[in-house]
C-alpha cells in the first residue's frame, strides 16, 4: 500500500547556473546585499556556514525592521523567510555536501532515486529535526513502545488529551470488537485503543505520509493484522458500522491571526458537520462516539461557538453521555510567547451516544 502513495516531502531546488558559494572567508554583509536581490547563495565546505548566515541576516533584519507588535513580527518573519530560502545546499549519494553536517535518513528514504539534488537550507533543517524524532523517538505517557514520527506528520508533544483517553479507556466496558480512528496521525489513539483490547481499528488520514509512516511501522507485525489503514478524508472507505469513533479534530477555528497557539492546527466549518453526517451511519446503535476536545479557542477568544454544543443543540442525531474535563500543564516558564490563557486551558473528552 505504502509504495503505491506518493508521500509529501520539500520540493528540489533548480540550480541552472553557478552561484556564490558561502564560507567562512566570505563578507556575510555583501552576501546578505545579494539575497536581498534575488540572488540564491550556496552554502560551502562546513555546514556551520549555513547556520553563520543564517544569524548574519537576524542580525541584519534587527537593525532595519522593527519587531514588536503582532504587524512588525509577521513583516519580520516574512523578510527573513525570504532571504533564509534563497540559502542552498547540495545533496550528493543522500548526504550533505559539506563537512560536519547532520546525519539526515530522509535524503535517502524520500529521494532514493535522486543521488544529485539542491534543498534550500531551512527545508535541510526541517528535515534534520525530523529525523531525530524518526530515530531517537518519543516517550509517550500512555504507550508502551516510543513513537518514531514520519515525516511531515503531526504528533503530541503536549499528552493531556492523550492521559483523559487511556483513563476513559480503562473504565470501558463495551464492545471491543473493532473501532474507527478519523485522523489517525501517528497512531497514538489508536494505539491506546489496541493495548486496551480492541481486536481491529480502522484508521484513516488525509496525510499520504500518515499512511505511509504507519504502514512502515506496523511492518508485517501482529499489529498490522489488527490495523487496517486508508488514505482518505474523515471515514474514508470504512462503511461498516463500528461499536466505537474516536476523532481527534483540530481545536481552533480557521483564522489569520496565527501568533496565539503553538500549534497552527485549524479546522474548517464544514469539518464538523460533514463528521456528524457520517458518524451518525457509521456508529453502531449501542455504540460511543468519543471527541478530544479542548476550549482553546474559547480563552483564546477564537470563537464563542463549540462545534460540538452546535451539533447536540441544533440537531438530533446525538445525545451527550458525558464530557470529561482534565485541567493541562503549565508551560515551561522559559517560553518567550505569551500563554498567560494556559492556566484556564482544559482538554476534553466528549461522550456522544446515539438519539
Amino acid at each position: 500500500m505504502s509504495a503505491d502513495l506518493q508521500v509529501n516531502k520539500p520540493e528540489l531546488v533548480t540550480v541552472k547556473k553557478k552561484i556564490f558559494q558561502y564560507t567562512r572567508s566570505s563578507d556575510a554583509k555583501q552576501t546578505i546585499k545579494l539575497l536581498e536581490k534575488g540572488q540564491p547563495v550556496l552554502i560551502a565546505l562546513f555546514y556551520s556556514n549555513g547556520l553563520t548566515l543564517l544569524k548574519e541576516i537576524h542580525l541584519h533584519l534587527a537593525k532595519t525592521l522593527p519587531n514588536k507588535t503582532f504587524k512588525e513580527q509577521r513583516e519580520y518573519r516574512k523578510a527573513y523567510h525570504e532571504l533564509s530560502n534563497l540559502l542552498i545546499i547540495e545533496v550528493k549519494d543522500h548526504v550533505l555536501a559539506v563537512k560536519k553536517a547532520p546525519f539526515i535518513g530522509w535524503l535517502k528514504k524520500l529521494y532514493p532515486e535522486n543521488n544529485h539534488f539542491h534543498l534550500t537550507f531551512p527545508q535541510v533543517q526541517g528535515l534534520n529535526s525530523a529525523w531525530q524524532w524518526f530515530d531517537k523517538g518519543i516517550v509517550v505517557p500512555v504507550m508502551r513502545n516510543k513513537l518514531h514520527p514520519y515525516y511531515g506528520v503531526y504528533f503530541p508533544t503536549r499528552f493531556d488529551h492523550l492521559i483523559l483517553f487511556d483513563n476513559w479507556l480503562k473504565r470501558y466496558s463495551g464492545e471491543k470488537k473493532s473501532a474507527i480512528d478519523i485522523g489517525i496521525g501517528s497512531g497514538v489513539l489508536t494505539f491506546q485503543m489496541i493495548k486496551h483490547g480492541f481486536q481491529t481499528v480502522f484508521g484513516t488520514d488525509v496525510n499520504p505520509n500518515a499512511i505511509v509512516g504507519l504502514a512502515e511501522t506496523l511492518g508485517d507485525t501482529k499489529l498490522s493484522r489488527k490495523i487496517h489503514l486508508d488514505l482518505g478524508a474523515l471515514f474514508g472507505k470504512y462503511e461498516k458500522p463500528s461499536e466505537l469513533i474516536v476523532f481527534n479534530p483540530p481545536w481552533l477555528p480557521e483564522s489569520r491571526d496565527l501568533n496565539k497557539i503553538d500549534e497552527a492546527i485549524y479546522y474548517n466549518e464544514n469539518l464538523f458537520p460533514d463528521f456528524f453526517t457520517e458518524a451518525k451511519t457509521r456508529l453502531l446503535p449501542d455504540g460511543k462516539l468519543v471527541v478530544l476536545f479542548s476550549n482553546l479557542a474559547q480563552i483564546t477568544n477564537a470563537t464563542k461557538a463549540y462545534p460540538i454544543e452546535k451539533e447536540l443543540l441544533e440537531n438530533n442525531r446525538f445525545k451527550l453521555e458525558a464530557c470529561l474535563k482534565r485541567k493541562v500543564k503549565l508551560s515551561s516558564d522559559k517560553t518567550k510567547r505569551e500563554q498567560s490563557w494556559r492556566s484556564e486551558e482544559e482538554v476534553e473528552l466528549w461522550i456522544l451516544t446515539h438519539k
